[in-house]
């Protein structure tokens, strides 16, 4: 894994064997990245990262300056990403939860909300449904759902765009300041 940009740009972070994790990969990450760069201003932006993993996407996010919160269920994959994020001296705070549980009783707003869950996830859009309903994001942020090609997601409410990536998808919706 490597960070793209910001103040530890190019920095190469071996990643623990035996986490259960599909990390995004490095052409889809630059993508995006690439994406939001035109988007927000991420120093001191408020980032969600869920469903985190090797923290590939709240550890870049950090190194550009944005204050990340990180959650997974998996204990290995948040002691990584911790340990990882002290190391390199980044604002990376870090919960171990079920995704869904914390959604249902978070009510923080963020800039962006990402979420990268497991491509089979029969539930993917219910992320959307509780980011939403909870007001998790600011005026005008941004929910990113990362996603496998067989999911579709452009029904939803305030749905933006999709892009693709091989077999990385990416889902763009914005909240409105209606």
């Amino acid at each position: 894994m490597r960070i793209i940009g910001g103040i530890h740009k190019g920095k190469r972070i071996d990643v623990v064997k035996g986490l259960p994790v599909r990390p995004t990969t490095d052409f889809a990450k630059e993508a995006l990245f690439n994406i939001l760069f035109n988007k927000i201003d991420f120093e001191g932006a408020e980032i969600l990262d869920l469903f985190c993993g090797t923290g590939n996407i709240a550890l870049e996010c950090a190194s550009r300056g944005a204050h990340v919160t990180a959650i997974d269920m998996h204990f290995g994959c948040t002691k990584f990403v911790s340990d990882t994020a002290k190391k390199l001296d980044l604002t990376v705070t870090t919960f171990k939860s079920d995704v869904f549980k914390f959604l249902a009783t978070h009510h923080k707003a963020y800039d962006v909300v990402f979420a990268d869950p497991p491509y089979d996830l029969e539930n993917i859009a219910d992320i959307h449904k509780y980011v939403f309903e909870n007001n998790l994001l600011k005026e005008n942020g941004w929910l990113i759902l990362e996603h496998g090609p067989k999911t579709k997601l452009e029904e939803l409410p305030k749905f933006v765009e999709h892009r693709k990536y091989g077999n990385v998808n990416f889902s763009f919706f914005q909240a409105s300041n209606d």
